[in-house]
């Protein structure tokens, strides 16, 4: 997720780096890996062609060792998890015994919790093992059902259609725009109209309308007429394993890095292009009803758009520093946004006169900030904590959630108020919005992302999956998660 996060961004043609590991972009076009380098050594043509030759090799071999490192830490990372979680478990359970006052005035020492589970064990397990043995269907919580590639870059958001297509739409670093299947998987449609990262993707209340925002500094409006997939289509796609979670790194690219989506696929022109802003598009949304939208930039100003004709009907400032996200209430004339000042904003529309309320809490940036329900927003934030606020009462938020890693583009099932936070360090954790604890999304070799994951969304009418996240490992992934067991 593109927020303040990614290291110092470096300016290029209209165009920039966008998250804290999010690839370098310039004239358009996604670089990627060594070639990122190419357009920053010697611009001018001056240095001999050996010597360019020799820098991109010194350059590829620094690369790789950053890319050892990341992976060495990683695996530090889950060692030293695996280990925390069994001192825990050996402290809650082998305390030291204790002494228990018997009838008859003595005392003797009272069996540990450990004591107690072996006995059980060796007790019961001839008589149960069969029971046991016919009880251990899988039963999981959280399940990784659907894996959706094509994308060349980092994907920044996933969202969800609202029109009744089972689609989810995904924003990525490698310029693109995408369409997919729930169901199987597919890619429908490719948008390419940007030319620069595609930071953010929102689908229309009610008709199959897109939005997207970008680092070129535009906003885009397009249209996503897609056909679903037949019913012997979804079938077929089951039977032959081609959604199979398998850990692979297959793309939708052909041998000589050309999309493998259809022709007749691609989407190159908006129908309204939205500007004014002068520095990267970061987030833009709908207004309730479709007919206006928001866009909120790094130049620090959100502006507010007629949807129709593209024009300009109000901008709003206060913020000291970049925006990193905006949202709009989906019932009501209300804005969010968020900003790289530690402060997120509430732009009511609902009179003519506009009112702004600033809530503070946060102690660096926040990158993340959605309505839960009618009256409450839920703020994440590079301090490591989700805040639930009151929209009647700012000055204190409701709960606190303290996590271990900076928070991401967050999500709230309005359904069952669970909150589902994605981490900088590949976690997805969800919590009620009480601030309880519901339980933690498998991450391994198998399942799970490798990358930080920057975006969540719900689907709480979809019976497949009814969770879907996404990451700068290039995947999205669809999960069926229930809430009602907790880890």
């Amino acid at each position: 997720m593109p927020t303040d996060s990614i290291a110092k961004a470096t300016k290029t043609k209209g165009v920039r780096m966008i998250r804290r590991h999010r690839s370098h972009t310039d004239e358009g076009r996604p670089v990627g890996g060594m070639s990122r380098y190419r357009d920053d050594i010697d611009t001018d043509g001056l240095m001999p062609a050996p010597a360019r030759d020799r820098l991109y090799d010194l350059f590829g071999q620094i690369e790789k060792e950053f890319e050892n490192l990341y992976a060495a830490n990683i695996a530090l990372q889950e060692r030293v998890e695996s280990l925390n979680e069994r001192l825990e478990a050996y402290a809650s359970s082998d305390k030291p015994a204790a002494e228990v006052q018997e009838p008859d005035g003595t005392t003797k020492p009272k069996r540990s919790a450990s004591q107690i589970s072996q006995k059980i064990k060796t007790t019961y397990k001839a008589s149960t093992s069969k029971i046991v043995s016919s009880f251990r269907a899988p039963s999981a919580a959280y399940n990784l059902v659907r894996v959706y590639r094509g994308h060349r870059d980092g994907v920044w958001e996933v969202s969800v259609s609202k029109s009744g297509h089972q689609v989810i739409g995904t924003a990525s670093a490698d310029h693109r725009a995408r369409i997919f299947s729930v169901e199987t998987g597919q890619c429908l449609l490719q948008y390419a109209g940007h030319q620069g990262s595609v930071n953010s993707i929102r689908f229309h209340p009610n008709q199959d309308l897109v939005l997207t925002a970008s680092g070129d500094e535009t906003a885009h409006i397009w249209r996503a007429v897609v056909t679903p997939p037949s019913h012997a289509e979804i079938v077929k796609s089951h039977s032959s394993g081609e959604d199979e979670i398998d850990g692979s790194e297959k793309e939708d690219v052909g041998d000589d890095g050309g999309d493998l989506v259809q022709e007749s696929n691609k989407l190159r022109t908006p129908q309204v292009e939205l500007t004014g802003h002068t520095d990267v598009v970061i987030a833009a949304d709908w207004m309730v009803g479709g007919a206006q939208v928001i866009s909120a930039s790094w130049d620090r100003l959100a502006i507010l758009y007629d949807a129709e004709t593209g024009e300009q009907i109000s901008t709003l400032s206060g913020h000291i520093q970049e925006l990193n996200e905006v949202r709009a209430h989906p019932t009501q004339r209300l804005v969010v946004t968020s900003s790289k000042d530690t402060t997120f904003r509430l732009w009511d529309f609902r009179d003519s006169a506009m009112q702004v309320n600033v809530f503070q809490g946060h102690t660096q940036p926040v990158t993340s900030a959605v309505f839960a329900g009618g009256d409450k927003v839920v703020s994440g934030s590079d301090d490591r904590t989700v805040k639930v606020w009151d929209l009647r009462n700012m000055r204190s938020p409701l709960s606190i959630i303290k996590t271990d890693s900076a928070i991401n583009r967050l999500a709230v099932s309005q359904a069952q108020n669970i909150i589902a936070i994605p981490h900088d360090n590949r976690h997805i954790r969800l919590f009620d919005i009480s601030g309880v604890r519901v339980g933690r999304l498998p991450r391994s070799n198998r399942q799970g992302h490798s990358r930080m994951v920057c975006s969540v969304t719900f689907a709480d009418d979809n019976q497949t999956c009814n969770l879907f996240s996404c990451g700068f490992d290039r995947q999205v992934l669809g999960w069926h998660v229930n809430c009602q067991t907790k880890e």
